[in-house]
């Protein structure tokens, strides 16, 4: 039965209806809750009977322990329901994933924020780029925002090609002195990045097969086997111009005038890779930590929960972790995003809390939100790993109201448990 959240726990019934009978309609929600959670149950029922959710799933370990993992609502326009195993992109958060593989690599003592990524990729330090450092590429100062030339999936497929095709781009802006969301092309770099310092040369899509996935609770890939078919992904709902008239005060309006405009960066950065389609199997077989991450909210949430724990389990260095929780890292000429036009706080391949984002307990929170909705983090503080995943793509840029609704009232529970209760949320 669907319920408003009234604090932390406290609810009430707004059960829906059948217009025409008037009898109480069901709402199939699965999974489980800790006790002192079941506000979140709530929230999550909320979402597929308020809020216009078609399918979802959040997951949310704390301390170690998983204390939420639900799912509900259907896969696909067929009804079909979503599944306990279901997987659906993530889109952006993917690049989050990516962020923490590549502290694993630092945890190793194989990368250093600090050193020019050419010391470890020296074919990228041509055109202007020898001085870039890792921490610029990851807090999006670089400047590799575009391509001078279209990247098919042929490209995409062959990693050695694709790099060859990134060392030889040249800055949008002087690196270091203004930062623009590298919407569609961080990933890339990322992962030819990690190529170049793991031991065995391997891609993020294969560190994950042989490294973690025997730890995973639920799934996650960056390129995912052939044994993945359509009948267990989520088919996403994208987005729609007649959709975005509807939900034109969403964005903040410097974001909605460049999506309209052909010719801003937003629209160009769309187009790479040449022919993306989410929904489309051949495309989620390549490695685009970018955006093109397949997933379980239960294989996310454990995986931040896993660092904002210390990361035993993962081997990662106290070091590691405290460049992470570090504050966000502005360039000289401050927050304002190039590419999105608002203000923007990064840190190493995540976003940090700022005042068009707030999450978490501290600042020391870090995580990284999807296109349409989806969002994971990590909550040092609070010991918290939270992640959320649907097929029903919103407009919002931060703060989906589903998502938003589920965030608070995991923080209203933890934080009161651990007296850190605050009103305003």
């Amino acid at each position: 039965m669907a319920s408003a959240v009234m604090g932390c726990g406290a609810t009430s019934s707004v059960a829906p209806r059948d217009p025409t009978t008037g009898l109480v309609l069901p709402t199939v929600v699965h999974g489980t809750v800790a006790p002192g959670f079941e506000s979140v149950r709530s929230a999550f029922e909320q979402n597929l009977e308020e809020r216009g959710e078609a399918g979802a799933a959040i997951a949310v370990f704390h301390r170690g322990k998983k204390v939420v993992d639900l799912w509900g609502g259907e896969r696909n326009a067929e009804h079909e329901p979503w599944l306990e195993d279901t997987l659906v992109p993530v889109y952006s958060t993917t690049k989050g994933v990516a962020a923490l593989l590549l502290a694993i690599q630092a945890s190793r003592g194989r990368l250093d924020y600090e050193e020019r990524v050419a010391t470890y990729w020296p074919e990228f330090g041509q055109n202007g780029k020898a001085s870039i450092t890792v921490r610029q590429l990851l807090s999006h100062q670089a400047g590799l925002v575009l391509v001078d030339e279209e990247i098919p999936y042929e490209t995409v497929r062959d990693l050695d090609a694709l790099a060859k095709v990134l060392a030889r781009q040249k800055p949008s802006w002087q690196p270091g002195t203004r930062h623009g969301y590298h919407l569609s092309t961080l990933g890339f770099y990322m992962n030819e990045l990690f190529r170049r310092v793991d031991s065995e040369h391997r891609s993020m899509g294969r560190f994950l097969k042989e490294e973690l996935a025997n730890k995973l609770p639920g799934e996650l890939y960056i390129g995912a086997p052939d044994s993945v078919t359509p009948a267990r992904v989520a088919h996403v709902e994208t987005t729609s111009p007649l959709g975005g008239l509807m939900h034109i005060q969403d964005p903040p309006f410097s974001v909605l005038t460049r999506l309209l405009s052909p010719w801003s960066v937003m629209t160009r950065t769309f187009a790479i890779p040449k022919g993306y389609d989410v929904n489309e199997p051949k495309w989620w077989r390549v490695e685009m930590p970018s955006g093109n991450g397949l997933a379980t909210a239960r294989g996310i949430a454990w995986l931040y929960g896993a660092f904002a724990n210390g990361g035993s389990e993962l081997g990662l260095s106290r070091d590691a972790l405290a460049k992470l929780e570090g504050p966000a890292v502005l360039p000289a000429h401050g927050a304002r995003d190039e590419v999105l036009g608002t203000d923007s706080y990064y840190g190493l391949g995540h976003i940090k809390p700022g005042p068009n984002g707030d999450f978490g307990s501290s600042q020391r929170a870090y995580g990284m939100p999807g296109a349409g909705g989806s969002f994971a983090f990590a909550d040092p503080e609070l010991g918290l790993g939270y992640a959320y995943v649907m097929n029903r793509m919103g407009y919002r840029m931060s703060d989906d109201p589903r998502e938003k609704a589920l965030r608070d009232a995991v923080h209203c529970v933890v934080s009161s448990r651990e007296g850190r209760w605050d009103p305003k949320r």
